[in-house]
Formats: structure tokens, sequence, C-alpha cells
């Protein structure tokens, strides 16, 4: 357990505030489409029947997420009406009136306040270092910066424009409460966090395995193996009692409407295809840069026709199904099949050999990263998912700091792209430099006292400084460049190339401590 601070938290207030105030500077600027996206499921949920929320389609932008998320954008209607009414009407496609922006900004800023609660409980979980005085150099503190002040969120949520910080908020106070062994609670609220958006399934294998193996048997022999007998059906039943009860909330209205299987085609559009517009940076990445780089050495050696090749469509802006052009091309179930091949081994490591909330956090970060690099149509900023919690394990251990630096750099500039207006680069470098700054010495400080100086391996830290020269080809020179219309998606390609390199070698750094934590003798 967390050693007791005694001490005063005065400081946390002002990094909220601090990091409250910087997010209301960006309400005037750049936003994406999915500010459109949001704005008309407020119309949608506001304006018509529940009947129908799952079946309007005025806008290409319909409503995707799970019922939790459509009653929270109906409660937010409720308050935009008292903005700009207009901003509600299904048919005011692309609107974005003064009132409307400022409604929808500071609606996201509003519900960040769930995410800096779930902070302060994830600050109170940490083991503080003995003897540590200087708030600077207390783990808690690094902890709450490098979550407050996330440049990930900053800039999906707050220039980008969603909602992520206020579901992150729940995955962490989740995370937290079963680092306080308040089991129940956490998958109480791990539950409404699936049916709020069901990307977070990514890491349900985590938490199915945990509650299971640690929470429904309460007892293990002393070689650590599972004892039987302690299987308790009660927590089953109570476990079992609160997926149903948020499940029967959430979906229980559309199973009654008899629309079940339309909310579910609209929550897995498996129509899309292997990758979005711009590649995730995982292993896909690097399988169709593969692809391409076969293609166009066949066409060289006239061992193809470039005439009979499948059009290029994965960087262009499109998402539909594609053909690889020479390596097989890749099915939705071969990626559930690669997903769930990536994420058993830690799945089967917890349940094996628990090693408490802590060993339940690895693997849900395992978990994430294993969705993230092999699933189906993923997103750039799912990184998230791994790169947020991972900020516990960073302050604690030596390794995971590591880990941290390269996942949070790499995985926080493959966002880059998302934010591609001239106006808004000083924004998008100087938040991004303050968060790697600040990284790097808080942490290398934070460990200075377990060993070497330095968190990286030498070809980490160069592999890390090669990000230097792809940021400035693709933000600086590239725009000014002839290739510019020739070539749109070069940067999107080498960005999520580069960047994937990063990410797959922090997978295997994470599942290599893991192997490292089971040969060590289990604590008590």
């Amino acid at each position: 357990m967390a050693a007791p601070v005694t001490d005063s938290w005065s400081w946390f207030p002002a990094l909220a505030l601090g990091a409250s105030f910087l997010k209301c500077l960006f309400i005037s600027a750049y936003h994406s489409t999915d500010f459109e996206v949001h704005r008309n499921w407020l119309a949608i949920t506001h304006s018509l029947p529940v009947s129908r929320w799952y079946h309007e389609n005025t806008s290409e932008w319909t409503l995707d997420y799970p019922p939790l998320f459509a009653w929270f954008e109906f409660g937010l209607s409720h308050v935009a009406q008292h903005f700009d009414r207009n901003m509600l009407q299904v048919e005011n496609l692309n609107y974005d009136s003064p009132p409307t922006v400022l409604f929808q900004r500071l609606s996201v800023i509003f519900t960040d306040m769930v995410f800096i609660y779930a902070a302060k409980e994830c600050c109170r979980c940490v083991q503080e270092q003995k003897g540590s005085r200087d708030v600077l150099n207390r783990p808690s503190f690094v902890l709450a910066v490098l979550l407050l002040w996330n440049f990930g969120l900053l800039i999906v949520d707050h220039l980008h424009f969603q909602y992520n910080g206020f579901l992150f908020g729940v995955l962490l106070l989740s995370v937290a409460k079963h680092l306080q062994s308040q089991h129940l609670q956490g998958a109480l609220l791990f539950s409404i966090l699936l049916n709020l958006k069901h990307i977070y399934l990514y890491v349900a294998p985590a938490y199915g395995v945990y509650l299971l193996r640690s929470f429904c048997f309460s007892q293990d022999n002393k070689n650590g193996s599972v004892r039987w007998r302690s299987f308790s059906p009660l927590r089953l039943l109570a476990l079992g009692a609160i997926v149903v009860f948020v499940c029967a909330l959430s979906f229980g209205p559309f199973i009654a409407m008899g629309q079940l299987p339309q909310v579910l085609s609209r929550l897995f559009p498996f129509k899309r295809g292997l990758c979005h517009a711009y590649w995730a940076p995982n292993i896909w990445a690097l399988y169709n840069i593969l692809d391409k780089i076969l293609a166009m050495l066949g066409v060289r050696l006239k061992l193809l026709q470039e005439a009979e090749l499948p059009r290029a469509s994965m960087t262009g802006g499109l998402v539909q199904e594609f053909q690889h052009s020479v390596l097989p091309s890749v099915s939705p179930s071969i990626t559930l099949v690669c997903t769930l091949l990536s994420v058993l081994p830690a799945a089967a490591s917890i349940w094996r050999r628990p090693r408490g909330a802590r060993g339940f956090l690895r693997c849900l970060l395992l978990c994430a990263l294993g969705s993230f690099m092999f699933g189906w149509h993923v997103h750039e900023k799912a990184i998230l998912i791994a790169i947020l919690p991972l900020s516990i394990l960073a302050v604690e251990s030596r390794e995971d700091a590591g880990i941290f630096l390269i996942l949070s750099t790499t995985g926080h500039y493959s966002l880059f792209p998302l934010i591609f207006t001239p106006a808004e680069l000083p924004i998008k470098v100087a938040l991004m430099l303050m968060f790697v700054i600040f990284s790097f010495t808080a942490l290398t400080k934070l460990h200075s006292n377990s060993g070497a100086s330095s968190l990286l391996h030498p070809l980490e830290f160069v592999y890390l400084l090669g990000l230097l020269p792809v940021a400035i080809a693709c933000e600086v020179i590239f725009p000014l460049s002839p290739w510019r219309q020739k070539l749109p998606f070069l940067p999107l390609l080498v960005t999520s190339v580069y960047c994937s390199v990063g990410v797959c070698h922090s997978f295997l750094r994470l599942y290599v401590s893991l192997l490292r934590e089971e040969e060590r003798p289990k604590q008590a």
C-alpha cells in the first residue's frame, strides 16, 4: 500500500487550476470535424425521440457511441439551449456560432473535473519515497503533472475537440479503486465506462481476469497458484449483478424497442478499413509500408503491372475497405486473433502469479497496447489508453519510467498531424517540448538513486532524437515544398511509420519487464 501522506496537498489545486486556465486560452483555437460530430449528437439527443437516435443520418456524423454517452449528450443539450438553441437543430450542419463554440469548449473543461478528481486519487495511491520532503521530487507531484498537463489530452480535447478527459477520468478512478482494494467500486466504474465508450473493451481482458482471479478467488496456495476452494460464488454474483445492471440501464430501452442490432451496427462498423485515414503508429502501419515498398519494387523489376495494382487509398483520407497490393489483405477476424494472442500472455500471467493491483495495472497496459498494435481500424488517439495509466508505474519504477519516456514521446508526437493548421503549430510544439522536458528531468531525478544516470539505452535516446529531423521535415520543410501537392499523405506516412517503431519497442519492453517480474520471488 502507499505510504501515508501527512503533508499538505495545497500544490494540487494550483496544478489543476493552472491546467484549466490554459485550456480556456484554446477556446477560440482550431477545432476539427469532431466538434461538429458532438454538436450533431447534441441536436439528435435533444430534438429527436430516443427511438430515432441510432437511426438518424441527416449528417454523416451519425451517433456511434454507446447509449450512456448518448444520455450524457442529452444532459449537456439542456445546458446548451441556454447558449444558442440553433445548435440543437439537426438540419443546422456545421453550425459553429461563437456561443456554440464557447459552450462546447467549456463543456469539455467542466467535465474534466472528473479527470482532476481521478488524478488526485491516483496520486494518493503511489508509493512515496522515504525522506522525500521537496514537493517537486515527490512521486505524487510528478504524477500529478504527468496526468493534469498531459500533452495528448490537451491537444486532443482542447484543440482537436473530444471528451477524452472525462472518460479517462472514469478509467483512472476505476484503477485507483482497485489500487485501494475497493474492487466492486472499480468494477462498477469500468462497467459505466464501457457503456460510455466501447473502445475501452481494449482493456476488458485485464479487468475480467484480475477480478476473477484476485477477487472471486480470495486465497492462494503457498506456491502462488490458485486455491480453488477459496472461490466465492457471492462475489462472482456481485460482479455479474453490477455488469448486468449497468448494461440494462444503458441498452435496456433499445432492447425493448427492438433496436439492439441497429445500435450494435453503429458501434462496430466493420465496413471501415484496416487503418484509419491517418495510420495509427502500430504493426499495421509497418505492414502497409512494407506492402507499398514491395509493390514499388515489383513494378521496378517488372514483376508487377502498375495498372493491375489496387489503387492506393490507405493514406488518402478514405476509410473504406481496401486490398493490399502484394502482401495478403488483413480481415477483421485476423486482427481479432492477433489481438487476443498479443494479450493472452499478460492475462495468463496475472492468473498464474497475481501480483496485486499493480500486476493488474501492468496487464491493463499490455492489453491496451496489444489492442492498439493489432486492432482493426485503430485511431491514433487510442495510444493515450496506455500512456496515461503507465504514468502511475513510471513514478514508482525505473524500468517503467524508461518505457514511459519512449512511449509518451513517440505516442504524443504521432498526434501532431491532428493539429495541422499553421496558427496552432507553435502551440503544439511548445506544449510538446514542455511535457517532454519535464518528463525527462523529473523522472530522471526521481530515480537518480536507483542506478545509472540515464533511463534510456543509447540507441533509444538516438531514436528519440530522430524525431527532431522528422518534425522539421514534416512540419516546416514539406509544407513549403512542391511535394505538398503531389504527395499530400507523405508527412502522415513518415510520422506514422517512424512512431510505430517506438510504440512496438515499448510494447516489447513492457513484456520483457513482465517476464522479469515473474522470475522474482513473490512478495507478501
